[in-house]
């Protein structure tokens, strides 16, 4: 799978853009601040409905204009499609496809796949939990498709409202008294969704890390497979979050994990009701998880040099890669302005390892910091203009 065709309408600097790419590598190269990260922004965007550069929508829209088009032409088993989503900032996004409105914007996810390798995912491994949470959670609704991203999407809208009761409750009189007898079903809901999302959570991290072993075996000298590690710790210990059972009878058996972390769940925000009412935020739930960083028994955050930090976030990507890889198409690489924050040795071994992909999109702020084997077409981006050069 590939993009053939690009088509940008007031997104982000350019009013009007039109790209014809290819299978194989393509490089875009210009000084920083010429939109050439723009450009493979709007195809990773049409890939999660989400950018990799900022939280909201509004900055992806001109500014001046109302509304943002991305568009591309995706070629898959030689059949193609014209994907294209709307982007209204404040309002809902539409999305087509081959000119047809989708009935939700969510179900273009997974008709194309990116993985972006970025400056930024250093942050990955030396950040705060909301970056290793958004890693986890892009990665599940490219894997699972649109019924993971809905699920996170009712989620997030759950747990919106218990907080807002519970900043309520904080509050004497009737309205704090109707809050409290209304959250026991928020808690019901905001345990049921959590749930879902911490056994899919759990369930990529297995898979994910036979993966990330080998990839990590490949861009850090002298390591092995079984040095590099993720485990999934949850905001509570779900073994020891169980109700009690009356005296002689025995322990109430599941037949998955779901029901089990609800349960758990459950239990474990009725004991911290005093402190979320006292507080007036929830504090039991997935959005308050993380994704911890092994290099052998030492976790990456705190001990690993900064070099180890870049192969293990290196390592994550090569392992997202292949997991997407393995269930599907290839997705389209996008590497970019990454060469620049690597040494040589990774330079080329990073180059090495994802050449073969049937897309890559390399930026870069000069030719020379792309190894050779991954400068394929070229692009020069200069005030507004993307030009091919001459082979």
């Amino acid at each position: 799978m590939y993009v053939a065709h690009l088509s940008l309408h007031d997104f982000r600097s350019y009013p009007v853009l039109e790209v014809d790419l290819e299978p194989g590598v393509t490089s875009f190269v210009g000084r920083n601040g010429q939109g050439k990260t723009n450009i493979v922004e709007a195809i990773d965007y049409l890939s999660r409905l989400s950018s990799h550069r900022v939280a909201a929508d509004l900055p992806l829209v001109r500014q001046g204009a109302s509304q943002a088009v991305v568009r591309a032409s995706v070629v898959r088993d030689e059949r193609s499609a014209v994907l294209e989503i709307e982007i209204n900032p404040g309002r809902s996004n539409r999305a087509r496809v081959n000119r047809a409105q989708l009935p939700r914007a969510k179900e273009l996810l997974g008709l194309v796949r990116t993985v972006v390798f970025a400056p930024d995912d250093l942050m990955m491994v030396k950040g705060d939990p909301t970056e290793r949470r958004r890693f986890v959670d892009d990665l599940l609704v490219l894997h699972r498709g649109a019924r993971y991203a809905g699920t996170r999407s009712d989620y997030d809208r759950v747990l919106r409202q218990r907080n807002s009761l519970l900043k309520t409750a904080r509050v004497r009189g009737s309205s704090a008294e109707a809050a409290l007898s209304t959250l026991e079903i928020w808690d019901a809901r905001l345990a049921r969704l959590g749930a879902e999302i911490m056994a899919e959570r759990g369930r990529l991290v297995e898979e994910l890390n036979p993966l990330l072993g080998k990839a990590y075996e490949a861009v850090a000298r002298g390591a092995s497979r079984e040095d590099a590690t993720l485990s999934y710790r949850p905001s509570f210990d779900p073994a020891t979050s169980v109700v009690a059972q009356p005296p002689g009878e025995a322990p109430l058996e599941s037949t998955s994990a779901e029901p089990d972390l609800e349960q758990a769940m459950l239990v474990e925000i009725g004991r911290r009701r005093t402190d979320e009412l006292e507080r007036g935020v929830s504090l039991v739930g997935p959005h308050r998880d993380d994704l911890l960083c092994w290099l052998g028994e030492l976790p990456v955050k705190g001990y690993a040099s900064q070099g180890e930090c870049w192969s293990f976030t290196l390592a994550m990507r090569l392992a997202s890669y292949e997991l997407l890889r393995s269930t599907g198409d290839d997705p389209v690489l996008i590497l970019d302005d990454v060469f620049a924050e690597l040494d040589g040795g990774r330079r080329a071994q990073l180059a090495d390892l994802v050449s073969g992909a049937e897309q890559v999109l390399v930026t870069a702020a000069v030719l020379e910091d792309i190894p050779a084997v991954l400068r394929g077409r070229r692009f020069d981006v200069a005030d507004g203009e993307v030009t091919p050069v001459a082979r």
